[in-house]
């Protein structure tokens, strides 16, 4: 069947441009604006590509395949909101900015007929221009630098360190006819289901070809270049503090039919600052026996201590990488100075697994995180390197306890290019959700590390969402150079024009119920705001729905809430009960105290994305989004009480929705997307409590995910009672609800393959049940084309109508069917 589409009010919303992304410039003068189309034609996703060790790879750009259309860029300078487009080539498909040390110059990609082409942009003065010559791979290195390091400035902000496609680049070779064959012998190899693996030799060659780069040192204005090593397979190269040696990560055979690229055989190693070899830091084999929640031996997360001027700092495992063997401590922190002739120092053991390390500016200083996976929870400490014997801990808290969040430490860069957390003396910025009982309120903090103090600088307010995205500089007149580079945070730098402490002004996303979001600055002092910008409401016949955060318990007490939309205009004295719609995600928590905490906001402006439950506001349902369906318990076993635990809060939402009177208890839908896809599926085959469910891109039978699968800490051969309890597809005899599968056709999600849906759906048939299958052509995991997200909504809406019959409440019907289509003012 051709693609259907839902209904002219629908498409108009799906094709109306969203707000561009942001890059805040360091020093805070600029933002670099990045506007792209929500969704693009399906031609795009149906563009050839390779599946090759865990990507997908275009051929023609030799780079990773695309999926949006980032359509353009245009720079706000902060000091009087003004913004200017740059010139590009019509239809240019572009990457996102990296930010100089200048604060003023950012260089970005441009797909090209040749490939990837590198610009270079002058935010003061609104231009733009290519790099000559220069033509990049972004295969390994990702998006420019701060996201990846395909391309990325040197500390000095003179030169372009970019991996570059080689003058004659092999060529990739056809794929044979050939058996695919795969052996083993000894191995315990518990790894994901990971997707788009190498399958053969010949994707080996064809990897390798289309892969390997040459490290390059780039003058952005005239082109010339110099190497900096042999061509080879490169995952990023990052200049030391001081500028004098590279650190660069790169992959290299032995390859692996069971594991993605970034586990392949790997090293870490120091060059010189033109390239020549040093040391190799680390040199590990191909990680495909990690046990299960672990991590690889060796060295991993290498990297330059930010305040020295060049010196690596990494982790190592101390317990193998097993999580569950004993260990007092389960982690090493190592480092090694330039000339790099000596062996690694140890600087402190890691009582838990770190998870990394932010650089205070304080030479040597870091505020290290480490993970307890038995307790669930995170510790943040200071350390000295000099006298780790004496860190202080900083934080520590339960992962799962949103409410005591303390948030993440805002992050500069200096004039000289070293980033680190954004720092004055011994006070830092730490920004974060700010979830309450009552919604989120985002905040920033001032905090002392001397004395750990914190100071509360601003709290966004009861009826609106300001996001603080970084500092405002001391001066918003315009110059003609920058503070220095940028910040994948957000955060200004601290000198040469940053931000005064305490600081008087922060640039804020803004948002309300009416007010979709915008750029502002904010003045601490008095809290008075002006926008930036002015992007538009994208569907304004929305403006008078009411959206409500609500509060009520499971059966055993524990705490739930949920997100429910009402149409405008509904009025449920009036109007009676409608079809209710309960969409949800099911997360785990290791205690009720943290599970029943409200996450989300009533305040946030709704802006209806295409796999959003909101769009069945458009046909007069009632939808409780984000409904809680916690699991808690013991993290080893919560799962044998998975599907009570779902019943429990399915039935509580429906309860509390039908005691306020707008619910029909016999008129209510399930769905969820992913997990909640699974979720749908085993509401539907152990209770009888939905007239219909909707299920997207789920995992139904869990032997095809046999080494665990969300949290799941246990192979399918230690739990085989719970691995069944948990699998709709064993229990599709009993699913009598009707069911809507939808699928992409190239999921590449772990767990998540497209035959989950497929045999589900034939068991269902096969049990005589009620089903509807649909698959998207070129679609993965989340649906992306304009042609595959209005056909969803098309068949997600002909689904309910069919199922949740809504001729029993004619009065409600023709209520929302009026305030949908009377004029709506725009908001004020």
């Amino acid at each position: 069947m051709p693609y259907a589409t839902p209904g002219s009010d629908v498409i108009s919303i799906i094709d109306a441009p969203p707000a561009p992304l942001a890059s805040l410039a360091p020093g805070g003068r600029f933002l670099a604006l990045v506007h792209y189309e929500t969704h693009p034609p399906v031609a795009l996703l149906a563009r050839p590509y390779l599946a090759l060790a865990g990507m997908r790879i275009d051929p023609e750009l030799r780079g990773q395949r695309r999926l949006r259309r980032m359509t353009g860029l245009s720079v706000l300078r902060v000091a009087d909101g003004t913004t200017r487009a740059l010139a590009l080539p019509d239809g240019a498909q572009v990457g996102r900015p990296a930010w100089a040390p200048d604060g003023r110059r950012f260089a970005f990609t441009v797909d090209e007929p040749g490939g990837i082409g590198v610009w270079v942009a002058d935010a003061d003065a609104g231009t733009a221009a290519p790099v000559p010559g220069l033509r990049v791979s972004d295969v390994l290195g990702g998006d420019p630098a701060p996201e990846g390091g395909t391309v990325r400035w040197a500390r000095d902000g003179r030169t372009l360190l970019a991996l570059a496609v080689p003058p004659q680049p092999a060529p990739v070779p056809a794929a044979p006819v050939e058996p695919q064959t795969d052996e083993t012998a000894g191995k315990r190899s518990q790894m994901a289901t990971f997707q788009d693996l190498l399958r053969t030799a010949a994707d080996e060659d064809a990897f390798e070809a289309i892969a390997t780069t040459i490290p390059l040192r780039v003058d952005p204005v005239t082109g010339a270049s110099s190497g900096l090593g042999p061509p080879g397979l490169y995952d990023s190269v990052h200049e030391s503090p001081d500028g004098q040696h590279l650190l660069i990560h790169r992959v290299h055979r032995p390859f692996s039919f069971r594991v993605p690229w970034w586990l392949f055989a790997r090293t870490a190693e120091v060059r010189t600052a033109a390239g020549e070899p040093e040391r190799v830091v680390a040199s590990l084999g191909v990680s495909d026996e990690v046990p299960r929640q672990g991590v690889p031996t060796g060295p991993r997360q290498v990297a330059w201590l930010e305040t020295a001027p060049a010196t690596l700092i990494w982790t190592e495992a101390l317990d193998g990488g097993d999580p569950v063997a004993p260990a007092g401590h389960r982690d090493r922190i190592r480092r090694l100075a330039a000339p790099f002739g000596d062996e690694p120092a140890t600087v402190l053991d890691v009582r838990q697994r770190c998870l990394g390390w932010y650089d205070l500016a304080t030479p040597g200083q870091l505020l290290l995180v480490e993970h307890d996976r038995d307790r669930r929870w995170l510790t943040t400490t200071l350390c000295d390197l000099a006298s780790p014997d004496r860190a202080q801990v900083v934080f520590d808290l339960s992962a799962d306890d949103a409410y005591a969040d303390p948030g993440a430490p805002l992050m500069t860069v200096h004039p000289d290019g070293r980033r680190t957390v954004l720092q004055h003396e011994q006070a830092i910025y730490l920004r974060g959700e700010g979830a309450t009982p009552d919604g989120d309120r985002p905040f920033l903090d001032r905090m002392d590390l001397a004395t750990l103090a914190k100071t509360r600088l601003y709290t966004s307010p009861a009826d609106r969402l300001d996001y603080v995205i970084g500092l405002a500089p001391a001066s918003q007149e315009p110059s003609g150079s920058g503070d220095g580079p940028p910040d994948a945070a957000g955060g200004p730098p601290e000198a040469g024009g940053g931000p005064p402490d305490p600081p008087r002004e922060v640039l804020i996303w803004h948002e309300s119920p009416a007010d979709p979001p915008n750029l502002g600055l904010l003045t601490l002092a008095d809290r008075s705001a002006r926008l930036l910008t002015d992007w538009p409401n994208p569907h304004p016949q929305l403006t008078g729905l009411t959206k409500r955060l609500l509060r009520y318990q499971r059966e055993d007490g524990l705490q739930l809430s949920g997100m429910l939309h009402l149409p405008p205009g509904y009025d449920p004295a009036r109007d009676g009960r409608l079809p209710l719609v309960v969409w949800a995600y099911p997360l785990d928590y290791g205690g009720a105290d943290t599970a029943g905490q409200v996450r989300g906001s009533s305040q946030a402006f709704t802006r209806l994305s295409a796999l959003d439950p909101a769009f069945f506001l458009l046909r007069g349902y009632a939808v409780l989004a984000d409904a809680t369906m916690p699991v808690i318990g013991d993290p080893e076993t919560m799962n044998d009480t998975y599907v009570e635990q779902i019943t429990a809060a399915a039935q509580a939402h429906i309860r509390a929705l039908a005691e306020l009177g707008i619910a029909d208890p016999d008129r209510v839908a399930v769905g969820g997307h992913s997990y909640g896809g699974f979720m749908t599926a085993n509401l539907l085959a152990h209770t009888g409590l939905f007239a219909a469910g909707i299920a997207r891109s789920g995992a139904y039978n869990r032997t095809l995910t046999p080494f665990g699968f969300q949290t799941e800490r246990r192979s399918f051969w230690e739990a085989p009672a719970a691995y069944d309890r948990m699998s709709p597809f064993r229990h599709a005899d009993k699913i009598a609800t009707p069911l809507l599968l939808i699928h992409g056709a190239a999921d590449n999600n772990s767990g998540t393959f497209p035959i989950q849906s497929q045999r589900l759906f034939e068991a269902i048939r096969g049990n005589g049940g009620t089903a509807r299958l649909v698959v998207l052509p070129f679609e993965s995991h989340g649906y992306l084309a304009r042609e595959s997200v209005l056909h969803v909504l098309a068949e997600q809406f002909d689904w309910l109508a069919r199922h949740l019959d809504h001729s029993r409440e004619p009065n409600a019907r023709k209520a929302v069917s009026a305030a949908m289509t009377s004029p709506t003012p725009a908001p004020t």
